[in-house]
């Protein structure tokens, strides 16, 4: 009897207990993200995706002359600053770019410009090989479209704990509300 009162009085407190917060979109395993170097179009500085450790980062990959997702996943990005407010410090927005020969780094002003990307904001950029390589370590197929200056891309977005983890794979259509609570979550997970 005393048994089975102490088995209920367990069952009912982890039923009342929170659960764990989850993230909005796949959850990933958690191992170390892909680490890369390629070139900041803005600044011109040498960037390592591990230097970022101990910032939550959001790592997309876009071109500069896309007419859908690019846009999409840059407003995105300028939304969830505005709304992380004094959080969005401790946040780096990272691109890499699927685009290396019109990505250059006067498109990349012009589209950071745009699209009011400046803090915390960084557009990778580096010869194709190079950018191959990254691509093929998150799973990216970056290919030029049959016509036009158009690449053809899935719009994968990772983001990454402070510790270097890849934590959960989204994609341009997330809801901002998701997005921004997905960030805080990162912030302040072990």
């Amino acid at each position: 009897m005393i048994r089975a009162l102490t088995l209920t009085l367990i069952f009912a407190a982890a039923a009342c207990a929170p659960s764990a917060a989850r993230l909005s979109g796949t959850e990933l395993e958690g191992h170390d993200a892909p680490d890369f170097t390629l070139t900041d179009a803005m600044t011109g500085e040498t960037v390592a995706l591990s230097s970022l450790r101990g910032s939550v980062v959001a790592l997309a990959f876009l071109y500069t002359r896309c007419p859908d997702v690019c846009p999409l996943t840059a407003a995105q990005f300028r939304a969830a600053q505005k709304q992380l407010d004094q959080d969005a410090a401790r946040v780096r927005f990272v691109a890499v770019s699927v685009d290396p020969d019109g990505d250059t780094p006067a498109a990349v002003k012009a589209f950071s410009d745009a699209h009011d990307l400046k803090d915390n904001w960084r557009y990778l950029i580096g010869p194709r090989a190079q950018l191959e390589g990254v691509w093929a370590a998150y799973g990216v197929g970056a290919f030029a479209a049959p016509t036009g200056p158009r690449v053809d891309h899935n719009d994968a977005i990772y983001l990454i704990d402070t510790k270097g983890r890849e934590r959960e794979l989204v994609h341009s259509d997330i809801a901002l509300k998701d997005l921004v609570a997905d960030l805080r979550l990162l912030l302040h997970a072990p």
